[in-house]
């Protein structure tokens, strides 16, 4: 079954399943709001389930050559305690691949390079999605129409689409946290590839990169819509004291590289993935708080299984079914965990509460937190026909 397809949103979830459909035959183009692809973003931790689907999508070789394997790390206390230390190896053996962090801009630009020359469509803001026959689904571009046998809604926590399709779901909530991050400007000498420090209500962590930069964050519990003047300043101030290398990163990052937003999660599911011939794919379906770092690769799970079921159903209604019966639970039940570890980690503010999570911390053996990374991590793509 070939057919023809409108990607709403050029994000690392649609750019995945324009590839994804591309190469079960269909026609595809991308609808991308913004003017200029400036590949925007920090850095990005790509699990074993991401790799996996990056590689039934036959891009995972570049992306992993473009990534650097998190072996070393684990969580500290901000006066530099180990709680827990990460066995990137024994993951690797576990499930095929450790953890992997890439810029943002690289993993963009890989997938973009995978797609047919002319099927990225920039500077368009997609109107109304309508289904306006029963096999065909129109989207209004405001001077010109396209008409596609689907379409494939991959615009976002903020999705237009999704709430054409349920105008009754609440949609997007603050998590009660904010994040600012960056890039460093320059390579920083580190010890570790991944660690992640959890103060009272706030958490700081970094991944290292292939070139010798590092990516930050910090998370800190506030309100929505709190800013500030000086972000690499007010990161300084909460964290300044904490323990190496965090200072140096922060020495090695310029203070417009800053970028900071609010968190924001689908709490209530959706009832559904699809409405007709239109689905829902990565944040605009199932928007999760990144305390498990699965945001993108649930994306990049999402758009291999639509394209392995509509190459192997017999019409579109069945393909799009399929897709959410098998993506729907799993992608809720990872955003329930998600949630959950945020509430134990950088959420945690009461001191006795911050005491007994960090023991607990310190007694799990390590088999033991490799084997709950395995439940998130461990997923096998369906083949694509």
């Amino acid at each position: 079954m070939g057919g023809t397809a409108v990607v709403v949103g050029g994000g690392i979830g649609g750019l995945a399943a324009a590839i994804g459909l591309h190469r079960i035959g269909w026609e595809v183009t991308v609808v991308e709001r913004a003017p200029v692809l400036g590949d925007a973003g920090a850095a990005i931790s790509l699990a074993a389930n991401g790799l996996r689907a990056l590689d039934a999508l036959g891009v995972g070789g570049p992306v992993r050559q473009a990534a650097r394997g998190q072996y070393a790390g684990g969580t500290r206390t901000p006066e530099g305690r180990w709680l827990a230390r990460m066995d990137g190896a024994a993951l690797e053996r576990a499930v095929g691949a450790p953890i992997m962090g890439i810029p943002r801009a690289v993993l963009h630009r890989l997938l973009r390079e995978a797609l047919p020359a002319g099927s990225l469509l920039i500077g368009r803001e997609a109107g109304p999605v309508r289904q306006i026959a029963p096999g065909t689904v129109r989207v209004d571009l405001g001077d010109t129409v396209l008409d596609a046998d689907l379409v494939v809604a991959a615009d976002g926590i903020g999705s237009t689409v999704r709430g054409g399709l349920f105008p009754a779901h609440p949609g997007p909530e603050h998590s009660g946290s904010t994040v600012l991050r960056a890039l460093t400007e320059r390579p920083v000498d580190l010890d570790t590839d991944f660690e992640l420090t959890w103060g009272r209500g706030a958490e700081f962590g970094h991944i290292a990169l292939l070139d010798g930069r590092a990516e930050w964050h910090a998370v800190l519990t506030l309100p929505a819509g709190t800013r500030f003047a000086d972000p690499l300043g007010e990161v300084r101030r909460r964290f300044g004291g904490w323990h190496e290398p965090i200072p140096a990163l922060l020495d090695a990052t310029r203070p417009d590289a800053v970028l900071h937003h609010d968190v924001h999660e689908l709490r209530t599911p959706l009832p559904g993935h699809t409405a007709g011939r239109i689905a829902l794919l990565g944040d605009a379906a199932h928007a999760m708080t990144p305390n498990l770092g699965q945001g993108a690769c649930q994306a990049l799970e999402d758009a291999v299984t639509l394209a392995a079921a509509l190459g192997a159903a017999p019409d579109v209604e069945t393909a799009l079914a399929r897709y959410d019966a098998e993506r729907r639970p799993r992608s809720q039940a990872v955003a329930r965990a998600a949630r959950h570890a945020g509430r134990m980690g950088h959420q945690l503010s009461r001191p006795l509460a911050v005491a007994l999570r960090n023991t607990a911390m310190r007694l799990t053996p390590s088999g033991a937190a490799v084997r709950m990374i395995l439940r998130h991590h461990d997923w096998s793509p369906p083949r694509l026909s």
